[in-house]
């Protein structure tokens, strides 16, 4: 085999072969310190040159040191404490349920490292359950104090303070004056309103789409519950609006190129455009588009599963907007019948 002359290469000896690696020197404390990163097998490979050369101008992953205080470490660490151990068993139970969930998704992420608009958006993306959601929020808040608190890390609070939705009544879907009035809303909160009434989904899974999640008469919508993208087809309506649109980047609602906008700030154009309108207008959220979305496809006749394929929704839930739905067709209905045979009488 030829032998790579790259400097730094050194082969070893590693379970009766020799195998190439990357040999780095340095002095720390006084003494020498050296480490050897290992190289794909075959020097005279295009695999081996870009692994070399990315050790040597630093980028290479290998070089990159570990996360520390991370929310795996914060969460084992809390559950081995007293705090956490002398709870009652039902409680530690409801705890593990959230607990597992961070650690699952986050566990080797640094704890440092998340901001108040990220909880803010985990707070938003189980809003139709709003329990659930403000224990996403309670149990942070209580991980970063007891991070703070009891193991002295260097991080701040982010999730304290954070409105929570307590007991909610459902969100009421927008009546059409509020829809007509999008004209009026800022460029974000029209297309936002425009991307969750055409796409069925939850407020921030649409804020976040991207321009490469829509393929002609198809899209890519965000099953927050699995975290997995399914393909859905898309409304010539929405299509026709989006086409009308500046790209400004890789997001429909882009912040810079590579960015979206983000929940937190639409959420905050939102509310002031929706004082502009009156007291008739508070007790609509960005999720009652959501809910109209629903309403619009019931009053369509579209089916439980049609509506199901779309916005992912529980049967309970469809089932709720749909008796709404059909209420209102049935009085204009029976209001139109009660006219016509006035006129006739």
């Amino acid at each position: 085999m030829k032998r790579s002359q790259k400097p730094y290469v050194q082969f070893k000896k590693v379970g009766g072969r020799l195998r190439p690696y990357y040999r780095m020197t340095w002095f720390q404390d006084g003494r020498r310190r050296e480490r050897f990163i290992p190289l794909p097998d075959d020097p005279d490979s295009e695999e081996f040159d870009r692994a070399y050369w990315a050790i040597r101008s630093g980028t290479s992953e290998a070089l990159k040191k570990p996360e520390r205080d991370t929310w795996g470490d914060l969460i084992r660490a809390y559950r081995a404490h007293p705090k956490f151990t002398r709870l009652a068993y039902s409680t530690r139970r409801s705890y593990d349920r959230i607990l597992n969930e961070i650690a699952e998704k986050n566990g080797d992420k640094a704890v440092r490292s998340i901001t108040r608009s990220q909880v803010r958006a985990i707070h938003a993306k189980y809003v139709e359950t709003p329990r659930r959601a403000d224990w996403m929020v309670q149990i942070i808040s209580l991980l970063l104090n007891f991070a703070r608190n009891t193991l002295d890390w260097n991080v701040e609070n982010v999730a304290e303070g954070i409105e929570l939705y307590g007991k909610q009544r459902e969100f009421e879907p927008w009546p059409d004056w509020m829809v007509s009035a999008l004209d009026t809303a800022p460029a974000a909160v029209r297309t936002a309103a425009e991307l969750i009434l055409g796409t069925g989904q939850r407020p921030n899974a649409a804020i976040i789409m991207r321009h490469d999640h829509f393929r002609g008469e198809w899209m890519d919508v965000l099953d927050e519950k699995t975290d997995t993208r399914i393909e859905v087809y898309s409304p010539p309506s929405l299509r026709a609006f989006l086409a009308a649109q500046p790209k400004r980047g890789t997001h429909i609602i882009a912040k810079n190129l590579t960015e979206p906008l983000g929940y937190s700030a639409i959420e905050k154009a939102f509310r002031g455009w929706r004082t502009g309108l009156g007291a008739k207008a508070k007790p609509y959220t960005l999720h009652g588009l959501r809910k109209l979305a629903i309403v619009r496809l019931a009053e369509a006749g579209c089916t439980d599963a049609q509506i199901q394929s779309i916005t992912n929704q529980t049967p309970e839930m469809i089932a709720y907007y749909r008796s709404r739905a059909n209420r209102k067709r049935l009085s204009k209905s029976a209001m139109t019948m009660m006219e016509r045979n006035k006129t006739e009488t």
